[in-house]
């Protein structure tokens, strides 16, 4: 019988590179997944799959340029969803680019940081996708949990893309407890 792993805390490891003008700082992340374009933007933009992989944030918007989005969790009928980031749709050009305004709400601490800006780019590869995610206008001595959770996410992303399946990191046993057991991802994006 297998025996489930207890939640470890693991620090973040990615490194800031500071703006040219010193004022603020960046971090930039790639991982190639086999995928389709249209498939990818499906996954960063449809609330269900970007929770599977997303510690059970759900993402909403109507996905046109000058919009809003909203991320939250769902805590079930009876309890109001925790909001967790806000921002502005700045560029939308499906299924290659989307940049985003991007303000952290989990906490004081991280609201305090004010808004920082989320770049997502595919470029197809052959079979494959290219996924480039810049976090960049992040203060110069931002948190680790603002931009941190950056590998979890997209390394949870490739996994259910390619697998179908939920990728178990430190942040999906801290706060998907439970709902790794939901079902498999079909090639189209339906649960089984």
């Amino acid at each position: 019988e297998e025996k489930m792993m207890e939640p470890i805390h693991v620090p973040h490891q990615v490194a800031l590179v500071p703006s040219p003008d010193g004022e603020s700082a960046t971090a930039v992340f790639e991982i190639y997944i086999k995928t389709t374009p249209e498939r990818l933007w499906q996954a960063i933009t449809d609330p269900g799959m970007r929770a599977r992989y997303s510690f059970g944030v759900e993402i909403h918007s109507d996905w046109t340029p000058g919009s809003q989005y909203v991320t939250s969790v769902p805590f079930g009928p009876d309890h109001p969803k925790l909001q967790i980031t806000e921002g502005e749709n700045l560029e939308v050009d499906r299924p290659r680019r989307l940049v985003q305004s991007f303000r952290a709400l989990w906490s004081d601490e991280v609201k305090a940081a004010g808004f920082s800006r989320g770049t997502w780019e595919i470029i197809p590869v052959g079979d494959s996708c290219r996924l480039t995610v810049i976090h960049d206008r992040l203060p110069k001595d931002a948190l680790p949990e603002l931009y941190g959770g950056w590998p979890m996410v997209l390394s949870g992303l490739k996994t259910l893309l390619e697998t179908g399946q939920l990728l178990t990191t430190p942040g999906s046993l801290l706060y998907m407890s439970g709902q790794q057991d939901e079902g498999r991802m079909s090639a189209d994006g339906e649960t089984k």
